[in-house]
């Protein structure tokens, strides 16, 4: 294939930390390899919109320590039909991009595969807050957003205990629970609500199974706790939390307080994981790239950088972790 001499670069879907990092990396990987590297604001919809920027140096450090994405993001629902993705290609034939590096989640890994299958090259790094594409280990921003959820967790947690009360702490995570699963772990929360629980119990979970928890939990002489609920719980309200804690008060004489945590979970800056996930998947993408390669997702996966076809990566099956959701409920439990 045709080494590619010009990449653009964009960021689509919800923004996550680490994102700016990705393109820090891209930037100085695609200079010492003699290659031009420019920004695309807005995601595909800069594209389709010829959003094109030019990057410098000291534009691109700047962004080093930033959480979100400087050169911006958006939802782009032209993307979803022909007319739209034909529209980002001839902006990239315009400005004679002939390699893209999108950084995002699934419906921005499908948008990357219409515009490989029109003849440009690309790669996807995976940047998505809720660590729900299954083919890599973890996704860019996710273990920004749990490090910074276990620390609201712990300081809710203080006041819980001073006043014998139950915490309940709403988290991102519509399809997928993992900021719930692995927050809720990591911060010693006596119970986790996850939408994959689902499919044992229809559309609400298990109830009389959460009382029983917080029933032994006083029993035990331990008067307060902590539940952390991912926001894919649907019961037939947007108000998750207050649903729940109206359940919970309805039933016992337990004082319940809930906090929806909402999009100060995306914010801040990136934690060391995020930021070499992010630098080693840009710098894999751009050699890719130098070779003529596209159509790649890059992902991580026992802590190796690898790359794979983009509609295989989308195909791979999310696969619940079950084990470890039943490890949290149980050390919850022997206290």
């Amino acid at each position: 294939m045709k080494a590619v001499k010009k990449i653009g670069i964009l960021t689509s879907g919800g923004d996550a930390p680490g994102m700016n990092n990705a393109v820090w990396a891209a930037y100085r990987c695609a200079l010492s390899n003699g290659i031009e590297l420019v920004g695309i604001r807005h995601g595909y919809k800069g594209l389709i919109d010829d959003e094109i920027i030019e990057l410098d140096t000291r534009q691109v450090d700047s962004m080093l320590n930033e959480g979100g994405t400087v050169i911006k993001t958006a939802r782009c629902l032209e993307m979803l039909e022909d007319e739209g993705r034909d529209k980002a290609v001839e902006t990239l034939k315009k400005h004679e991009i002939n390699g893209l590096i999108v950084i995002g989640g699934d419906g921005s890994f499908r948008g990357a595969s219409e515009i490989s299958r029109r003849g440009i090259p690309v790669i996807c790094l995976p940047g998505t807050i809720d660590n729900d594409l299954a083919y890599t280990d973890f996704t860019i921003g996710f273990d920004t957003v749990c490090n910074t959820v276990v620390d609201a967790i712990m300081k809710i947690r203080d006041t819980m205990r001073s006043h014998n009360r139950i915490g309940i702490v709403q988290v991102m995570g519509r399809h997928c629970g993992d900021i719930a699963l692995f927050t809720g772990l990591a911060a010693g929360a006596d119970y986790v609500l996850v939408p994959e629980m689902q499919d044992k119990y229809g559309e609400t979970f298990d109830f009389s199974n959460l009382m029983n928890h917080l029933n032994m939990m006083w029993a035990a002489n331990k008067h307060y706790g902590i539940i952390v609920v991912a926001e894919g719980i649907y019961w037939r309200t947007p108000d998750r939390a207050k649903m729940l804690r109206e359940m919970i008060e309805s039933n016992s004489n337990y004082e319940v307080r809930e906090t929806i945590l909402g999009y100060m979970q995306r914010g801040g800056a990136p934690t060391v994981y995020d930021r070499r996930l992010a630098i080693e998947s840009a710098v894999r993408a751009v050699e890719l790239l130098s070779k003529g390669t596209g159509n790649r997702a890059v992902g991580i996966r026992r802590n190796e950088i690898f790359d794979m076809d983009i509609l295989e990566a989308l195909a791979t099956p999310l696969v619940f972790k079950e084990e470890l959701y039943n490890l949290v409920n149980s050390l919850s439990t022997s206290r």
